[in-house]
């Protein structure tokens, strides 16, 4: 199996959800590598192919206008395999989101995610859901978050506020049965947010000796999807979690612990440069921001790197042959 996989506790819940709403389970199966065999051959981990496949399917079945707000709803910390139960033992939800932002890659390597403070506030924006559309990614993500943290403190139900970059559905109630009624939408970014004094609440189940346990697998789990990754695919993903603030090649090189000489020779094994890896998540961001808010040009320059909006402009024609005007009017239509 590809070393890109997710826990299997995510096909058993979605089997159950969807076979409690009425529909047959092995049809979420369908074009998957269980299609034939059946769970039963199924280990502990499925492909992301298989995962993302078997959503899709039941997307397409199910007939639910927020499966992920429902599967979302299901994902408790046991769900999460051996992260989740790395939360469980740790001392406080700001160990657990530092535990989160170190190794979520094992729960969903497509996922990408960026975490911030401000104003007081903690922020967590899931940038690629690996899923099949950013409002079922969103669902399942935010619906998830709550879940799994108002299981870890023992019902207790934290003040969580959700921030969604699309217009209020006709069913809205729904989101505010499952998530609460701190909701917005239209918003610039999508992104879930609590007060800065949570962090320091304690976990009932703390246990040190355990956490240390779970943590060298949660490693070890980690190392295998890196190794799975070329240098091309590792300087990527490195460059998408630190958004507006890119390092230069020779940073770049040592956070993955190599010279700077032994990076670009590298780079240039896989026919890439570094220039060209950096230009692909600035233009990658750009897209995002030109699609999903309505940020005037300067702040976009300045959020991806650039000093003023006229080399923003020049480098964005020289990527895409339009400027950043035109293609926000393109991709809008």
């Amino acid at each position: 199996m590809s070393l890109y996989s997710s826990p299997a506790q995510y096909v058993i819940l979605l089997l159950d959800l969807i076979s409690k709403q009425g529909a047959e389970p092995s049809s979420i199966l369908k074009n998957t590598s269980f299609e034939r065999s059946g769970i039963q051959t199924m280990g502990a981990r499925v492909s992301e192919s298989d995962l993302l496949q078997m959503l899709n399917n039941a997307n397409q079945i199910s007939g639910d206008k927020v499966l992920g707000l429902h599967l979302g709803e299901k994902l408790n910390p046991s769900a999460h395999a051996v992260l989740g139960q790395a939360f469980l033992t740790c001392e406080s939800l700001g160990l657990v989101i530092e535990l989160f932002m170190k190794y979520y890659q094992i729960l969903s390597p497509t996922l990408e995610v960026n975490y911030y403070q401000k104003n007081n506030r903690c922020y967590l924006q899931p940038i690629n859901s690996g899923a099949l559309s950013d409002r079922f990614g969103y669902e399942t993500f935010f619906s998830a978050v709550k879940n799994t943290l108002t299981a870890m403190l023992g019902g207790r139900e934290l003040e969580l506020a959700f921030e969604f970059d699309y217009s209020q559905p006709d069913y809205v109630d729904e989101y505010r049965r499952v998530l609460g009624d701190n909701l917005s939408f239209d918003a610039k970014i999508a992104q879930l947010s609590f007060d800065q004094k949570l962090l320091t609440l304690t976990l009932p189940t703390s246990n040190p000796a355990l956490l240390a346990l779970y943590e060298q697998e949660c490693k070890r789990l980690l190392a295998d999807i890196e190794s799975e990754q070329t240098l091309a695919e590792q300087t990527l993903r490195l460059l998408r979690k630190l958004e507006g603030h890119y390092p230069q090649m020779s940073q770049t090189a040592r956070l993955l612990n190599m010279s700077t000489r032994t990076y670009r020779r590298r780079l240039a094994e896989e026919d890439f440069s570094f220039q060209q890896l950096l230009d692909t998540v600035r233009l990658e961001h750009v897209d995002y921001y030109l699609t999903k808010t309505n940020l005037p040009m300067f702040s976009i320059a300045l959020n991806v790197g650039f000093n003023d909006a006229s080399n923003f402009r020049r480098a964005y024609v020289k990527w895409t042959g339009e400027t950043p005007q035109q293609a926000r009017r393109n991709k809008r239509c």
